[in-house]
């Protein structure tokens, strides 16, 4: 018996015993095909011999210190790593354990920077239903997921609102054209600034590419631009929740780069230290800090473990890798073979209604009636079968319900490590073709 609260108590996940490259090795022998980098973290695979390098040297120097008292080597250089050249416009960072620390300080910071620029009013935040911005309470409230923030819903802040997702597989409308379906998102934004008063909105807060909440969408071509032209027209920020999407996982090391915005605050994680330490944190814009200095010139949040030495140096070794080794163009190549090979293998499946994603992120939804876009009923599991089927022919994916309407509706997100070779992206598609068809059988 394990004394581990583990995500269920029906069953003991698999022990993990080792791990090496793009595998995984459990306690009984098995050899697993990392397909999902565990929830698209572990973008350098495992066991990397520099990152490893990196920790230890960073023990032998110092293993923690407060950043009350002290500031650290390895966070400033991480720091100046990812600012280099100020892309965007963002000039500072704050690293914090976790993408949902990562939020919680990005709501904090947002609502902060009003006070300190005389807009003591401004209390509302707007995000988007099925959408997914962490776990701890404040995260929890800005996200849309249904079936995470039904148990907790009496505790959560009336503080934010939410709109439509930009999610044309299911929302766009048949006698639509993709201009007229942003159009109709944007007025619906619009709309929930004027019902709010718009000098009481904070930010409009987005993830690019939506994570496991509806897996891999990526939004019609020009809607954050629109988005970006309504916030800044009230005065509001714009926080991009690129935990998951973000730091390479799209191609380009912020997804953001492919929207043509660039955001106040955006908030990083998963590709950040590749699961070699808990880390996140937030790229912050100038113009956010300056007000800061010219007003009370401290944040007030902060966190036991910011900043952490060891986590800092895990990540600044994993993000030289990504550079020296060029992984954003393998990214996009792979990204480019593993979206054809999808598409190849389940294009015409009559259980896979969407195929969707962006350099090595991607999603199939699964359906029982592909014609009709009709999922299969939630009490038959539909997404961990895919999953137990994957796991029985040596394939971890990531698997997940609801995005229809927090109950209904089965996606799988495929988001292998940068260093996967066309080998691997073949035998990730094949291992899954075979998966998708053993759990569908059954199902029937």
């Amino acid at each position: 018996m394990s004394r581990l609260l583990h995500r269920t108590l029906n069953a003991v996940p698999p022990l993990a015993v080792g791990g090496a490259g793009m595998w995984i090795r459990t306690a009984d022998g098995r050899d697993i095909l990392d397909g999902s980098g565990g929830a698209a973290v572990a973008c350098l695979g495992h066991g990397n011999a520099e990152v490893k390098a990196a920790i230890a040297a960073q023990l032998d120097q110092v293993a923690y210190v407060h950043t009350g008292l002290f500031t650290n080597a390895a966070a400033e250089e991480l720091a100046d790593m990812l600012l280099d050249g100020e892309p965007g416009g963002l000039t500072h960072a704050y690293f914090v354990s976790s993408g949902s620390e990562g939020m919680e300080a990005a709501i904090k910071l947002a609502r902060q920077y009003f006070l300190e620029v005389g807009q003591p009013a401004r209390t509302k935040f707007i995000a988007r239903r099925m959408s997914y911005h962490g776990n701890t309470l404040g995260a929890l409230a800005a996200g849309g997921n249904m079936m995470r923030r039904a148990p907790y819903a009496p505790l959560l802040s009336d503080a934010f609102s939410h709109v439509s997702p930009a999610f044309a597989y299911r929302h766009q409308r048949d006698d639509e054209t993709e201009a007229e379906y942003v159009a109709r998102l944007a007025d619906e934004l619009e709309a929930e600034f004027q019902r709010l008063g718009p000098r009481n909105v904070v930010a409009f807060c987005a993830e690019p590419v939506v994570g496991a909440t509806t897996g891999c969408v990526t939004a019609p071509p020009g809607y954050f631009r629109a988005v970006k032209k309504i916030c800044d027209r009230h005065g509001a920020l714009l926080i991009l929740d690129e935990v998951m999407c973000g730091m390479g996982r799209t191609g380009t090391m912020h997804a953001w780069e492919q929207e043509d915005v660039t955001p106040d605050i955006q908030v990083i994680a998963k590709g950040l230290g590749g699961g070699y330490q808990p880390i996140g944190g937030l790229l912050i814009a100038g113009r956010v800090v300056d007000a800061f200095r010219a007003g009370s010139g401290s944040f007030m949040h902060g966190h036991t473990y910011q900043a952490h030495p060891v986590a800092c140096a895990a990540a600044v070794a994993v993000q030289k890798v990504i550079r020296h080794n060029n992984l954003l163009e393998n990214v996009r190549e792979m990204g480019a073979r593993l979206g054809a090979g999808l598409g190849e293998r389940f294009g015409n499946h009559r259980c896979v209604g969407d195929i969707r994603g962006r350099g090595l992120f991607w999603a199939i939804e699964i359906v029982r009636d592909r014609s009709k876009k009709t999922p299969f009923p939630p009490k038959s599991g539909m997404n961990q079968r895919v999953k137990d089927a994957a796991f029985r022919h040596g394939l971890a994916i990531y698997p997940m319900a609801g995005m229809i309407d927090g109950k209904s509706g089965d996606h799988i997100v495929i988001a292998p490590p940068y260093i996967a070779t066309a080998p691997d992206i073949d035998a990730i598609v094949a291992r899954l073709g075979d998966a998708v068809d053993d759990a569908v059988a059954d199902a029937r």
